[in-house]
């Protein structure tokens, strides 16, 4: 008893610094794609050039950090790669997902997204590439504004005002001239969202593209949503009925395939 009783009074463990300061590297670098040298590196993540240096070597020899020829400039290295991959391949939402996926970009023509929210982003970790020649470029890992993406609206609807005001600062990036920059005006789409079911970004995040995104309902507040995205040029009424039609119905598969995760 006494010796539970001298664990539970314990302080938490502080953090490794070493292992702090390889996590944020590590996120650097997947933030900034390339190459990129010492000095600039330190430059933004403010760490002693002989430390970020020896840890930078290390990485190398293990194989998460890639540098050029001449060893000057530095980069995420494959085993990010295989890692990020094992995350996929390990999940079992991605994993039920896949036959809505696939009906979905059949049903629409149009790409698919799959995509979890992380803090204030969300992440894709499914697609599937619209049939059209004319069609954005998508990846699965790619990370963008909760606030201005249809899946992140959808996702943040699930969530109440308060929660949302918690999370997202009073002022919002411009991501384009469309982007809902103020955060009540968001909370109040937001409401907007929760009546209709479904999320709108009219070019909010890319020029040219509107996407329409529904929350996977197997939890609450929700984590993952599923978005259509379509150039504006090929979009049009009877189009975007159609696709919300789908997203309801792929929404609904998705909640029973889910339930029980």
């Amino acid at each position: 008893m006494a010796t539970a009783e001298r664990t539970a009074e314990q302080p938490a463990a502080a953090p490794v610094k070493s292992a702090v300061r390889t996590v944020l590297l590590l996120e650097h670098f997947a933030a900034r794609p390339g190459l990129h040298s010492l000095a600039d590196i330190q430059n933004d993540l403010g760490l002693p050039k002989s430390s970020l240096y020896m840890l930078l070597r290390t990485l190398v020899d293990l194989g998460w950090v890639e540098t050029d020829t001449s060893g000057t400039r530095y980069g995420i290295g494959v085993r990010a790669l295989l890692v990020g991959s094992s995350y996929i391949d390990g999940d079992e939402v991605v994993a039920a997902a896949r036959p809505t996926l696939d009906r979905l970009s059949e049903e629409t023509t149009e790409t698919i997204h799959l995509a979890r929210m992380d803090g204030t982003s969300v992440v894709y970790l499914a697609t599937r590439q619209s049939q059209h020649h004319l069609r954005p470029f998508t990846r699965v890992g790619r990370r963008l504004p909760v606030h201005s993406t249809a899946l992140g609206k959808a996702l943040l609807a699930t969530h109440t005002d308060d929660e949302v005001r918690a999370l997202l600062p009073e002022r919002l990036e411009a991501v384009t001239q469309h982007t809902i920059t103020d955060r009540e005006q968001l909370v109040e789409e937001l409401a907007m969202v929760r009546e209709q079911g479904y999320a709108v970004d009219r070019e909010e995040n890319t020029l040219g593209l509107c996407c329409f995104g529904v929350a996977v309902p197997y939890r609450t507040p929700a984590r993952d949503a599923v978005s259509c995205s379509v150039p504006v040029a090929r979009l049009t009424t009877e189009h975007e009925q159609a696709i919300r039609a789908a997203l309801f119905d792929g929404r609904d598969r998705l909640a029973l395939v889910t339930r029980r995760m």
